[in-house]
């Protein structure tokens, strides 16, 4: 039996988010929400307020999925930042992991540069060890203003060092960038400064989304009032375009395949370069179609 199918099973509280790429994977609520919880253009977890949950729900959520999830490989930490979470409870969890479901083969969880900040080079390393694998780290945009403006928690240069080192304790690194959040005075500049910061992260993944403004953020309240204006579809494709060219990875996949995005990349740099940029160009002329407006979603 699927987890997904299970009407009785892990304890899940509030509303409840994962990587497009962990679909299939077995979700594990181990924090509540998210210690930042600032980001001018995130509704996600304003219905919690941050906190660790009880080691006796994880060991039901693990009993359960001992049970029930044996044809699920992969599993997911959530919430918005869980390697915040202190190392002695990842080392439990992650102990836990590998004693109660042993044919998983992929830890993941969602972090941001206070949480990765918050862990030392070898206790980095030692979540590697434990079976931590990837981490999913929402830089958003690499501009110096435009993180202060969206209250991101740090600047270019940090991201960039946080993201080395994820890289140097040999976990995989996803990172998540929204084309429009820097808005249409800023669209091309934020495009070139991500791309700076997204090379000297050196990411193995890259997940581009197009933002989609949520009522009642202060992004979205900003908008409402004439303040914030994002730029239109044509726009946002220029914008793309600049970002990959700013881009140079060692090897990494850089994807701008989500629901929200206009038009669908999947590109390897930097041999893919070109042909992405050149798909995107004839996206410019008309040659390729877009998504329309209604099959886009968060």
């Amino acid at each position: 039996m699927d987890c997904a199918s299970e009407p009785q099973g892990f304890d899940y509280v509030g509303f409840c988010i994962r990587p497009p790429s962990e679909a299939d994977s077995i979700l594990l609520q181990a924090t509540l929400g998210c210690s930042h919880n600032k980001c001018t253009f995130c509704g996600t977890y304003k219905d919690k307020r941050f906190a660790i949950k009880d080691r006796s729900i994880l060991e039901n959520d693990l009993r359960f999925a001992q049970k029930h999830c044996q044809r699920q490989k992969r599993v997911f930490v959530m919430d918005g930042d869980a390697l915040i979470m202190p190392m002695k409870n990842w080392e439990w969890l992650l102990g836990q992991i590998r004693e109660k479901l042993p044919w998983v083969t992929r830890v993941g969880a969602y972090a941001n540069s206070k949480a990765v900040a918050m862990k030392s080079d070898e206790e980095l390393k030692r979540l590697k060890e434990l079976g931590l694998s990837i981490l999913y780290y929402g830089l958003e945009s690499g501009h110096p203003q435009v993180l202060k403006d969206i209250t991101k928690g740090a600047g270019p240069e940090k991201h960039i060092t946080q993201g080395q080192r994820v890289k140097a304790a040999g976990i995989k690194l996803s990172v998540t960038v929204l084309l429009g959040i820097g808005g249409s005075e800023r669209s091309l500049e934020h495009a070139r400064e991500t791309g700076r910061v997204l090379s000297g992260m050196d990411p193995d993944f890259v997940g581009a989304l197009t933002l989609m403004l949520v009522p009642g953020t202060p992004l979205g309240d900003a908008h409402e009032r004439g303040e914030f204006s994002l730029p239109d579809a044509r726009g946002m494709l220029m914008e793309l375009r600049e970002m990959i060219a700013s881009t140079n990875l060692s090897g990494g996949l850089f994807y701008a395949n989500h629901a929200s995005n206009y038009l669908p990349i999947k590109a390897r740099l930097p041999q893919d370069k070109e042909s992405a940029l050149a798909l995107i160009d004839g996206a410019l002329q008309g040659q390729v179609g877009l998504k329309p407006e209604w099959m886009r979603a968060l």
